[in-house]
Parts: C-alpha cells; structure tokens; sequence
C-alpha cells in the first residue's frame, strides 16, 4: 500500500511498506526529525525484542500479525527528547537516562500512533478492519524471543533498518500471516486528512497570524501530553 494507485494484488511486501511508510510519517511529524528506512528488507525465521527498549504491539481481525520496534538507547533518547520539546517542553524538564519510565511512555504513545495509522490505512486501502492492543515497551539487557499469540497458518516475518536524522539505527520487526488482497473491483479511498496540511492552514490563516493564540496550543498539547504520561 502506498499513496499512489494501489496494486491488484497486495501481500505480505507491501504490508511492511505500508508499515514502514506509517513510521516515517508518523515520526516525522512528531518529533520533527528527519527519518528514513532501508531500501533492503531481511526475511527473517524470528522476532525478537532487543536492547535497549523493545516496544511490541499485536493486532487482529481480517488478519493477524505483530509488530516490534526495537530502540537503541541513542535512537529513543533523539525520539523522546524531539517529541517533547516539539511540544514545548524545556530541557530542564526532560529524562536524562532511557530507562526512565518517561522515556518508555512517550516511545509506546509514539508507537500507539504508528499501528494507528497503519490500521487505518488497512481500513480504506484494503477495505478490512483490524484492531491493535495497547503497546508494550520494556527496558531490555537481552534479546528476548517474542511469538504472535494468534494461529497463523504460514507466518512471515520481516525485518526493516530506520535511521533518524543523527544517524542512530532502530528495527521494525513485522510477523503476519501470509495472505494476499485481490481488488475485485476499482474503489476510491477515503480521503486521509493530512496533518502537515492543517497545521500550515492555521498557520497562514489571519487568526493565527496573531502571536497569542499560539503559546495557548502549545500549553494545551503539553498539558494532554503531561496527563497521558501521569504528571
């Protein structure tokens, strides 16, 4: 799946790009940073959470599957510290180690937004509906070795390089039931409302082109962020 014409036939291939895709737009205008994947994807037999923060999510319905991403300890500290002070955080304010519970809070609500995305786009390009359950995220000294909790027939897995805008690497692990989509007839998908495309509107329309209204935001998306991380 892709922005442009879908193909006829979507499988397992073109899940993974649509995950990937989901990532990069979703990190990208979160944290602002610049972030990329690999042009190379690795079949792999097992999927494992790695060190040092491992962050797992599983979904069902038209088909089952799961999805790991697998922070380095640099990787999550440029995530987590763009994020929040994207959202008007001051330094003083933020964690210092990724180990700190904060660092896993704000990884497993970026995730959340992730699989979130990505189940929407199954929803309008491959007309089914999954759901996912809520992201885990673990503080890891070791690989462990992670199963879907679903019966799959002929699972596949996957494996993805990202690199953020300094270079530091994190992995997509994806495992999902080998199926296929075949568009029995040419349907339009709904329309997806771009982020990046409201938030230059506000920006030029003449009732944000006061200074004013934009301090106010960006208190209240700091506050909803300080709420869902507990403080």
């Amino acid at each position: 799946m892709s922005d442009n014409a879908s193909p006829a036939v979507q499988g397992t291939d073109e899940l993974l790009l649509s995950l990937c895709n989901s990532v990069t737009r979703v990190l990208n205008v979160a944290t602002t940073c610049h972030i990329q994947y690999s042009g190379m994807v690795q079949r792999i037999k097992k999927t494992y959470l790695k060190p040092d923060i491992g962050c797992f999510v599983l979904f069902d319905g038209g088909f089952s599957g799961l999805v790991i991403i697998n922070f380095s300890a640099a990787s999550a500290m440029e995530l987590y510290r763009s994020y929040l002070l994207n959202m008007g955080m001051s330094e003083s304010d933020l964690a210092s180690a990724h180990t700190a519970d904060e660092v896993s809070n704000v990884m497993g609500e970026l995730m959340n937004q992730v699989v979130g995305d990505f189940t929407g786009k199954v929803r309008r390009e491959l007309q089914t509906h999954i759901t996912q359950n809520q992201p885990k995220m673990l503080v890891l000294n070791k690989q462990v070795q992670l199963s879907v909790d679903a019966n799959l027939d002929n699972p596949q897995a996957r494996r993805v390089t990202f690199y953020t805008a300094n270079n530091n690497i994190f992995y997509l692990e994806l495992a999902v039931d080998s199926t296929e989509f075949i568009k029995l007839h040419d349907f339009d998908a709904n329309e997806v409302i771009d982020p990046d495309a409201i938030i230059a509107a506000q920006t030029s329309s003449p009732t944000n082109n006061a200074r004013q209204p934009a301090p106010a935001c960006a208190d209240t998306e700091t506050e909803a962020l300080l709420k869902s991380l507990g403080m």
